[in-house]
């Protein structure tokens, strides 16, 4: 049974109250606080659920916003303090939490079949692959999005940046720690998309403004992190994600569209690496018979025609591509899910209409938060939930987060990476993953500390329900894998920590 205690948080007021931009009035600093429980695994895995706001400080000790967070503690275990705490951050840089939230991690999961489309009537249901077995979890909402927001008065400039962002959420998560008693536990930080710049940059910032180390940072669907691959390397790295979008539509010529996708894959790759890229550094000095060449391989890779691919140089960009593989079907592809298709008010044209991926999602998506926080969580608000919410212009410049992930890994020989990519992701799509965390670590030696896990599905790689299991899985096996490095000194020494 359902059991709802308003509880006052430890530092202000609970009356002490924000209004944002309309008006409405919120909690700057509380928690409401519920009993639940949920199988995982055949185990019987009862937990509490917090649901609330803690401030963001200015320089000056004042409230300047208050980010709305949810929190769920297992609640069977002895020394509850040592246990793991993973923090969740989604991307945008301007979306909610809700994604991972009801997607991925959370023991509550929105319904969809077993593809990972959305289904009605909308709603939740219990996830029984949650990894709330393992580690408690807190999922938090950045300024302006969720639930969060700003106090009259505050700055936008103090928020909306990647290093600005960075800043103020290390400070909240050293609060979080100390109010929730949690310094002893195994800390881990979990990214998806945005949200994966966020957790890079706050692994350094935790580390060496906070003093609070991690074990380990799992990046899920990563962006480029600050990590150079402009030009021809941009161009190349494109391909294999092609290849899996149209092996998955049937496209590809039937040689290839007869084999397994994870055959076809590490070939793909070693052409994209070993032939391609080299072909387009040379850009126009390329010879006549060697750009014909290059195209129709590009081609029978990517099931579209050689005249197609000439007409881009060699280099067709991902909107391009999701119009044309099924142009004379009168299908467009998902960018950020290209298992999805979509109809256009016109077949002609170079870009979609709509990502038809994103809008299945939202539709799904905003009507399961917003039950869920209000019948299951007991929070109740006048405020809009923002999918997505204000936070541009964004402070772009400095982006240094992935320089910054591997500055914490070097001092820090505890601190794991994970990275999780769907193949059918064309919006930071799987090979780009991996080849930003091959050069995270140009030096080579991080790299047996890094593992890297691709899966057949999209941006939201989780949604589909084996993908789900699975990564859920990975994710416990990585927890387990830097807890064993932990039995470890801290410090470089043989045979123990890197």
């Amino acid at each position: 049974p359902l059991t709802i205690i308003a509880a006052p948080a430890p530092a202000l007021a609970q009356s002490a109250q924000g209004a944002d931009e309309a008006g409405l009035s919120f909690p700057v600093d509380s928690v409401v606080t519920s009993q639940h429980e949920v199988m995982v695994g055949g185990e019987r895995v009862p937990y509490e659920a917090q649901v609330g706001y803690q401030p963001v400080w200015g320089e000056d000790g004042e409230v300047v916003a208050a980010l709305h967070y949810t929190y769920y503690r297992r609640t069977d275990v002895s020394a509850a303090e040592r246990r793991p705490l993973t923090f969740s951050f989604n991307g945008g840089p301007g979306s909610a939490s809700l994604w991972m939230h009801l997607g991925y991690t959370g023991p509550r999961q929105l319904n969809i079949d077993d593809e990972g489309y959305p289904v009605m009537p909308y709603g939740f249901r219990d996830n029984p692959h949650t990894i709330l077995d393992v580690t408690d979890l807190v999922f938090v909402n950045p300024v302006n999005v969720g639930y969060s927001r700003m106090v009259p008065g505050a700055e936008r400039r103090d928020f909306f940046g990647v290093n600005e962002d960075i800043a103020y959420l290390s400070d909240w998560v050293r609060a979080f720690v100390t109010r929730a008693g949690r310094w002893a536990s195994p800390k881990y930080l979990i990214g998806e998309s945005y949200g994966t710049t966020r957790v890079s940059g706050l692994a350094n910032e935790l580390m060496n403004s906070e003093w609070l180390a991690l074990n380990g940072v799992i990046l899920v669907s990563p962006t480029g992190l600050g990590v150079e691959r402009g030009g021809p390397v941009g161009d190349a790295l494109a391909l294999p994600n092609y290849t899996a979008t149209a092996w998955y539509h049937g496209q590809l010529e039937p040689a290839l569209q007869a084999r397994d996708l994870d055959e076809l894959l590490p070939e793909v790759e070693a052409f994209t690496l070993d032939r391609l890229l080299p072909a387009l550094a040379r850009g126009g000095s390329l010879p006549e018979g060697e750009r014909a060449a290059l195209a129709a391989e590009i081609a029978r890779w990517s099931g579209t025609s050689a005249e197609w691919v000439l007409s881009h140089n060699l280099r067709p960009d991902v909107g391009s591509f999701r119009k044309e593989l099924m142009r004379d079907e009168g299908y467009t592809v998902g960018r950020l899910d290209a298992r999805y298709q979509g109809r256009d008010g016109r077949d002609a044209g170079m870009g979609y209409d709509y990502d038809p991926a994103l809008t299945a999602w939202n539709q799904s998506f905003s009507p399961a938060i917003n039950l869920y926080m209000s019948e299951e969580l007991g929070w109740q608000t006048d405020l809009q939930y923002w999918l997505f919410g204000p936070v541009n212009p964004w402070n772009r410049q400095g982006d240094r987060t992935g320089e910054a992930l591997r500055r914490a890994m070097s001092q820090n020989p505890w601190l794991h990476l994970f990275v999780q990519s769907g193949y059918y992701d064309g919006g930071t799509d799987y090979f780009s993953a991996k080849y930003t965390m091959w050069n995270l670590d140009p030096a080579g030696r991080l790299q047996e500390r890094m593992r890297f896990k691709g899966y057949r599905s999209g941006h939201m790689m989780y949604l589909r329900a084996p993908d789900l299991e699975e990564s859920n899985r990975d994710i416990r096996e990585f927890i387990g894998w830097a807890l064993e490095a932990a039995e470890c000194p801290a410090g470089w020494r043989v045979g123990c920590g890197g």
